[in-house]
């Protein structure tokens, strides 16, 4: 946990759907007057494009597990760092992983610079005087032998699709954005399944809310189901950690009210309609964000 400077971080494996949690944040910080400091997950990946194809050929003629999600690949120590240096001062470095050619030329104007797709921008202080860290990727939860990012974070969301529908989502994405085929991306899963079993899962339980997307429509075959569930085909699981109820104030007679057509399935969890789920999250993390943030500075 941060000494002074709030530390919030959504993780969740590829093709999890973070983005969603993300856009509900960003509402959250545009409409409540919150300055947040944005570090993406990818930056902290070990090596750029080229090299990390590289890296996998010889793990793969070595018969050597590696992938994007397990240690070797991600620099998890200046990930911790950053935690850190954040909150206690408020300050660290970032840079940004380049996607796509547009990224790439943004941050070639802002730099000066001549990056590529798939390259790391130069390592640069973040802005002083924001509100809080807010870090959307992987690995925001992650420990092991050397490392503890997980002790550093004052809030941790998890998104956790099942695994057919989070399979799903991977395929369609990058099919779509990136132009992988169908089999590439298979390839792609279970090379990292080690991993995912690993280093990716073990953080769910220790988050302090899990939303889970479970459809209601056939997904048995992820691997030939080419039509991602709509939100309104499927239900979200909100599950809140041990204590996280008591730590935030969480009220579920309020959030049944709230949220229409919402019921709890257990007495840690509240399930939502799919459509609902941008809605529940702002209803529940609003008020968490302002109070982690009144809370710090009632510290100082």
């Amino acid at each position: 946990m941060s000494k002074r400077h709030p530390v919030v971080a959504v993780t969740g494996s590829s093709g999890a759907g973070t983005s969603t949690v993300k856009r509900a944040f960003e509402h959250i910080f545009q409409r409540e007057g919150i300055q947040p400091v944005v570090v993406e997950g990818d930056s902290f990946h070990r090596f750029e494009r080229g090299p990390m194809k590289e890296e996998m050929a010889k793990a793969q003629a070595n018969g050597i597990n590696f992938s994007h999600f397990g240690p070797e690949a991600n620099l998890f120590d200046q990930l911790e760092d950053l935690f850190r240096a954040y909150g206690e001062s408020g300050n660290g470095q970032k840079r940004y992983y380049l996607h796509s050619v547009e990224e790439a030329a943004e941050h070639n104007a802002r730099l000066g610079t001549q990056l590529e797709p798939g390259q790391f921008t130069p390592w640069e202080e973040i802005p002083t005087g924001t509100d809080l860290l807010f870090y959307e990727g992987l690995h925001g939860g992650v420990e092991g032998d050397g490392y503890d990012v997980a002790s550093l974070v004052d809030l941790l969301i998890g998104v956790v699709p099942i695994a057919n529908l989070e399979w799903i989502q991977k395929i369609s994405r990058d099919n779509a954005e990136r132009g992988y085929s169908a089999e590439t991306i298979v390839d792609t899963i279970l090379r990292r399944m080690p991993d995912y079993i690993n280093h990716i899962c073990p953080q769910f339980s220790r988050t302090d809310i899990n939303f889970q997307r479970v459809p209601t429509v056939d997904t048995s075959n992820p691997f030939i189901c080419r039509n991602i569930p709509t939100p309104d085909e499927s239900f979200v699981i909100i599950h809140f950690r041990k204590g996280a109820r008591e730590k935030w104030g969480i009220d579920f007679s309020y959030l049944l009210r709230m949220i229409n057509g919402s019921f709890m399935s257990s007495p840690t969890s509240i399930v939502v309609n799919g459509g609902k789920m941008g809605f529940a999250m702002e209803l529940i993390l609003t008020p968490i964000i302002h109070r982690m943030i009144e809370d710090k500075k009632s510290l100082f």
